[in-house]
């Protein structure tokens, strides 16, 4: 159960760095909400991503 939160909260946020990317290439996001979400995602994949093999037992 624990790996299985621990992949969907790091692919939720490797998915945060990258979507709103796309988002402000095409012109539907502000910049500055870019900002904001890129930096959630980066500290949510940083901080759950290390320990996703970890808890392989």
């Amino acid at each position: 159960m624990k790996k299985i939160l621990l992949n969907i909260v790091a692919f939720a946020g490797l998915a945060m760095t990258l979507i709103p990317s796309l988002l402000v290439f095409s012109g539907s996001m502000p910049t500055q909400t870019n900002k904001m979400l890129m930096g959630i995602g980066m500290l949510l994949w940083f901080g759950a991503a290390p320990f996703r093999n970890k808890s392989a037992n």
